[in-house]
């Protein structure tokens, strides 16, 4: 038998089976039942033209629904353009992208997964290189080719480091520009048929520049102490949570910790957490880092699943459903976490671009489709006979 779920969790309510690993038993949250507790993470391409969606998202996106994931998320979808970090990122800021965004969406409805999207701004971090065209600020070699710098805007004036930009520090009535920018980029996102959002409040982005006493230096109600550092992002909680549908669920990432000697902690992602979960969030993504650089880099090895006491805290502490991720590579290891009551949903990111059937592969590793019942039509048939023969020659 496996351990029962907790239920009081907010929105979220667990359905198990007793027959099947908890890593695919549903989970529903709000109006939408995920069918399994796999998702593909929020990861950014690069390869939008005027943040528009095309070809290369329908297929990326695509294979994860193929995959068995039952909640895909698009990369990050700047909400207004000078909020994108490349000129290659998505965007979610007008009804064109909305429509471009909409055969991923139907793909993905039709194979059984639900459509997630991510909606951010850059902040500080905007006016960059793709990391595959050197990573760093864009210059004259850029501008050589047809993608121009723009002016970058942060809570402070204050840049990522000696090597970045320097941005415009946001008066009161630009942040609530940019707080209508994320109203507007729900409904939008409600517009083209998602059914998951997620706020991007993390990774040193806007949200995140706010919240932590390394970037926001502001003497007004937007910074000083902790709850005016929180007052951008539970405003814009808010004013999403207003437009987003009722029954479709709000997911919210946070940089749970910096990672730095001042910076934001976990007991401040504990306090931001309850006032997120009392304004309409359903669940917390808890990921870290990012203030000072990119959110994985370290000097030491990370370990599997180094995010997990992350989300635990989080999780235990407010009653919220929580998302973990972070070097999650195992089936054993993903259905531990569930089991042991560590985070509600996988969040699976790189792996999927190295395996892009992780969530099928897992589920034969778990015993859980052990006849290919649950893969599509197209292919279940010729594996199953496939699997078949390989028993009958002693491979299986």
């Amino acid at each position: 038998m496996l351990p029962e779920k907790i239920k009081n969790r907010g929105t979220p309510v667990a359905e198990t089976e007793t027959d099947k690993p908890l890593l695919f038993s549903p989970m529903t949250i709000g109006g939408v039942t995920l069918k399994n507790r796999v998702v593909i993470s929020p990861m950014c391409q690069y390869s939008a033209h005027d943040g528009l969606a095309n070809d290369w998202h329908n297929v990326h996106l695509g294979q994860y629904a193929l995959g068995g994931s039952a909640l895909v998320f698009c990369e990050a979808a700047a909400v207004e353009e000078r909020g994108r970090i490349t000129h290659g990122d998505l965007g979610i800021w007008s009804a064109d992208h909305a429509a471009a965004l909409k055969p991923v969406v139907s793909f993905l409805k039709a194979h059984g997964a639900s459509p997630g999207m991510q909606i951010a701004h850059a902040g500080r971090k905007a006016s960059m290189q793709r990391p595959w065209q050197g990573h760093g600020p864009l210059d004259d070699s850029d501008a050589a080719r047809g993608e121009v710098a723009w002016d970058i805007v942060a809570p402070s004036a204050q840049p990522v480091n000696d090597t970045s930009l320097m941005p415009h520090d946001l008066s009161v009535a630009e942040i609530q520009s940019v707080q209508q920018a994320f109203a507007d980029a729900a409904g939008y996102t409600d517009e083209a048929g998602f059914e998951v959002l997620e706020i991007h409040s993390a990774h040193g982005y806007l949200s995140h520049t706010f919240l932590s006493p390394m970037s926001n230096h502001r003497n007004d109600a937007y910074g000083g102490d902790r709850a005016g550092r929180m007052r951008f992002t539970l405003e814009t909680v808010e004013k999403v949570r207003a437009v987003w549908p009722a029954h479709k669920p709000l997911f919210v990432r946070i940089s749970s910790v910096d990672g730095v000697d001042g910076g934001w902690d976990l007991d401040d992602s504990v306090v931001l957490t309850d006032e997120m979960k009392s304004r309409g969030v359903d669940v917390v993504d808890c990921s870290s880092g990012g203030i000072a650089g990119m959110a994985t880099t370290t000097r030491d090895p990370l370990p599997l699943g180094f995010r997990l006491p992350l989300s635990d805290r989080i999780r235990r502490d407010n009653d919220i459903a929580t998302m973990t991720h972070g070097l999650i590579v195992h089936a054993e290891q993903a259905e531990e976490i569930l089991q042991t009551d560590q985070a509600d949903l996988i969040g699976i990111a790189r792996e999927a671009l190295y395996n892009p059937y992780w969530a099928r592969h897992a589920a034969q590793t778990l015993g859980a489709d052990p006849d290919f019942a649950d893969w599509p039509d197209q292919y279940g048939w010729w594996l199953t006979r496939r699997e078949a023969h390989l028993k009958s020659i002693g491979v299986r």
